[in-house]
């Protein structure tokens, strides 16, 4: 009777264990997804930044051309 239930505690600890390590695997790819929306709408932001030099730049070049 010993053995089962020693099993069954081992089992209940395992569960336990990875329930633990699943909760801090999500609270990371939260921390993870909030960091990467904030990384594209950085990208985001530079591109339209590059955009309107570029734009800025053609129409000053276009005033040098003969």
């Amino acid at each position: 009777m010993l053995w089962p239930m020693l099993a069954i505690v081992l089992g209940f600890l395992g569960v336990a264990v990875l329930a633990v390590l699943a909760a801090r695997v999500f609270l990371e790819v939260r921390r993870l997804s909030g960091q990467v929306a904030l990384a594209s709408r950085r990208i985001t932001q530079a591109s339209g930044d590059l955009e309107q030099a570029a734009a800025d730049l053609a129409r000053a070049g276009q005033g040098l051309r003969p």
